[in-house]
């Protein structure tokens, strides 16, 4: 598969706090990855490192096997910030139709104005004044100006309502479709889980977890099945505790609770019991659980 971004070994330190920490990892093209981790974690400092905006102190990235530096990667390349600045005094066609000229092969122009959800008069609208939720749909549109093939979002639904914020993922997974690389950061662990095929957990500057949502969650995340109980209370526990696959289980408001790393075989054996139940509930685990007990673990360690 090939490698759009690659580091090896990197580290960034500003006067005597290390940024980041030895990071190292490789991103396949079409791939959606989410960087992930609390405030001060690193994430910011890599994503700058990787678009050229800083240098490392140590090691090497590399972007379609290039320094992030040359000017023929940049021309590859679609960012939106977390703080979206435009210029003033410009409409928003007339902003559009700038950028656009920066680039050899830049985006259709009517495939830009629809991704700022403006129409009519609005597209004659002075940038200034946009709310920020237009504001932020228009950086969306600059990002993809010149038809990048690698995307870096910062936090890019903040501000937006949820009818945008659909529209904004269902367009990303459209790009991946098509072969684009896209890497983003949120504190919206659920766009995380939803929109990724890949997360990077940052946390004091190192990489402390990767892989698919699913794999970060199973690693730490217990999984459950729940029901409420048709059946007499003392026989049916008696059923629970002998049947190895169902004894694990607590009681929460009138529901048992069976707690497992394995949802499917507790389910089969539910059934095969025949036991009286219902209002069945798979817990697969969330990702906002495996993200505090990692980092929490990280600062245990440190």
């Amino acid at each position: 598969m090939d490698s759009i971004i690659e580091l090896k070994q990197v580290s960034k330190t500003f006067k005597d706090k290390k940024a980041v920490d030895r990071i190292s990892f490789r991103i396949a093209k079409g791939s959606i990855v989410a960087i992930l981790g609390p405030n001060g974690a690193g994430k910011t400092t890599a994503l700058s490192m990787i678009l050229g905006l800083l240098e490392p102190t140590e090691g090497e990235i590399r972007v379609f096997g290039k320094s992030p530096k040359e000017p023929s990667v940049r021309h590859h390349i679609g960012a939106m910030l977390q703080e979206v600045s435009l210029m003033d005094r410009l409409k928003v066609r007339e902003v559009l139709e700038l950028i656009r000229c920066y680039y050899p092969d830049p985006m259709d122009m009517d495939a830009l104005i629809a991704m700022t959800g403006l129409h009519g008069k609005d597209l004659n609208r002075y940038t200034e004044k946009l709310s920020g939720g237009q504001k932020r749909n228009l950086g969306f549109a600059l990002a993809m100006a010149g038809n990048p093939d690698l995307l870096f979002f910062d936090e890019p639904t903040v501000g937006l309502d949820i009818g945008a914020r659909r529209r904004f993922w269902d367009q990303i997974r459209e790009f991946a479709k098509q072969g684009k690389t896209i890497l983003f950061t949120t504190h919206y662990l659920q766009e995380a889980d939803d929109a990724a095929d890949r997360i990077l957990l940052f946390h004091q500057g190192a990489l402390v977890a990767d892989g698919t949502p699913e794999q970060i969650k199973s690693v730490i995340v217990k999984r459950s099945v729940s029901f409420l109980p048709l059946e007499d209370g003392s026989e049916f526990r008696r059923k629970l505790t002998s049947n190895p696959v169902l004894s694990n289980f607590s009681e929460q408001d009138g529901r048992i609770v069976i707690h497992t790393d394995h949802t499917d075989q507790v389910l089969e054996q539910i059934f095969a019991e025949k036991l009286g139940v219902r209002d069945i509930a798979v817990d697969q685990g969330r990702l906002d659980e495996a993200f505090e007990q990692l980092t929490s673990i990280q600062e245990e360690a440190v």
